[in-house]
């Protein structure tokens, strides 16, 4: 077997002791710094006898015993963007107490509404952030910091962190949000310059590579799973009741399949991983009524990125982060039912949901906090190291450095084979495909 050590830039070699309480000997009792040689194997399952694979190994982050940058001659820097998203102010929040608190850094800003706020002609002046601005941040949703879409002139971004004289960008988003964080560096080398660019993972939609789960998608799954238990009790309140739902979930179906085992309500649960016909003998209209002449009421959940291929013919349309608006398959499929039991009977009674932006602007619950504060404490671990252009993934149960254009190299989807849609076919009963 073929191994292939996956590194990441780094602005120099670390030279200064970190400030950590922290040792290196085994045995001791008290927390370790991570070696520089520890790596994390991207693959946990082989196959007895194969040979011929190359086994991925990432570096493990976590604090080093040596960092690049002097903490009180430190400058730092946090920007939000993209959409919302549960448990971007426990990011924050714990980026910050681990600089401040912890390594001792005291100068520490946060850029308004995105990257616009990396561009003087376009956005907000920046804020300094304190312990006290940010003491009661984790406990709401959203972003203290604000957000917006869309890139911006990188050259324009690094004149920004030069006149600010920042040593440390951090970028909570998305792939979008990514792609711009690997710009902003990659004119940051062009010049020269010694300033660290580090990415945390942030989509709701669980969708960035080399990441198995981002900080929100639990918060999500569980706010869903409330609608949903509301849904069938609207579907049973009525006569032949049906309760559709439409969450989030562009080009992965992780909050609709995750919401759909959680609740045990479900009894169609649509992604964008299985495309699906509506007509035909084992279609979702005719598979769904007779679900109604036999039960009565049906709870039906679908992924905002499900059945666009129902959509071949309409005109294609972008938002300002590049991504493809997508046509709202909840309104067309809840005309679609209407039309097809108005005229194939029985009638029914249809109540349409679509709790997108309540879901993904509530705070943070618990699960979804401690993972929040670990990809923040390690984004720290990693800018103070001089590690740059670097993501921090998550894999195997464990936290590693991940280049950023590995990362946004593509995008990470349901395995309709896993575990995962297995449960989801298992617990509706519903047919492996709608055809």
């Amino acid at each position: 077997m073929q191994r292939k050590y996956i590194s990441v830039p780094t602005l120099g070699e670390p030279h200064l002791a970190s400030p950590l309480d922290r040792t290196s000997t085994p045995g001791d009792g008290a927390a370790k710094f991570i070696p520089t040689n520890r790596y994390v194997r991207h693959r946990v399952e082989l196959d007895e006898g194969i040979d011929d694979v190359e086994e991925m190994l990432f570096e493990k982050s976590g604090a080093r015993e040596k960092i690049y940058f002097d903490p009180a001659e430190t400058r730092a820097a946090l920007v939000t963007c993209g959409g919302l998203c549960p448990g971007l102010n426990d990011v924050i929040r714990s980026v910050f107490m681990e600089l401040h608190m912890n390594y001792g850094v005291k100068e520490i800003i946060g850029i308004r509404h995105g990257f616009e706020g990396l561009n003087p002609a376009e956005g907000k002046p920046p804020i300094r952030l304190s312990r006290d601005l940010l003491d009661n941040i984790h406990e709401e949703g959203g972003t203290v910091l604000g957000s917006s879409r869309g890139p911006q002139d990188p050259a324009v971004m690094v004149d920004f962190l030069e006149r600010e004289r920042i040593d440390i960008l951090f970028c909570i988003g998305g792939d979008g949000t990514q792609r711009g964080a690997h710009s902003i560096h990659e004119e940051i080398d062009r010049r020269g310059r010694r300033i660290s660019v580090v990415g945390i993972p942030k989509t709701i939609d669980n969708d960035i590579y080399y990441c198995d789960r981002s900080f929100g998608l639990v918060s999500a799954i569980a706010e869903a799973q409330k609608v949903l238990t509301c849904a069938h009790v609207e579907a049973r309140g009525a006569r032949n009741g049906i309760g559709l739902v439409r969450v989030m979930g562009r080009g992965a179906g992780f909050i609709a399949a995750g919401a759909t085992l959680a609740s045990q309500d479900v009894n169609f649960c649509l992604v964008p991983e299985v495309p699906f016909a509506l007509h035909g003998d084992q279609g979702l209209l005719p598979v769904l009524r007779r679900r109604m002449l036999e039960r009565q009421h049906a709870v039906i959940v679908v992924a905002e990125g499900a059945g666009q291929h129902l959509f071949q013919d309409s005109p294609e349309h972008r938002d300002a982060s590049g991504n493809v608006k997508f046509q709202d398959i909840g309104v067309y499929l809840k005309q679609q039912i209407v039309a097809y039991f108005q005229e194939h009977g029985p009638k029914v009674d249809v109540k349409y949901i679509d709790p997108s932006y309540i879901i993904r602007s509530v705070p943070a619950n618990c699960e979804d906090s401690i993972l929040c504060d670990q990809f923040g404490r390690r984004a720290v671990h990693a800018a103070m190291a001089g590690k740059t252009d670097v993501l921090i993934g998550h894999m195997s149960g464990t936290f590693v450095h991940v280049p950023i254009p590995m990362a946004i190299g593509e995008k990470a989807r349901m395995s309709v084979e896993g575990e995962l849609w297995t449960g989801v076919l298992a617990s509706t009963g519903q047919p492996k495909r709608f055809e």
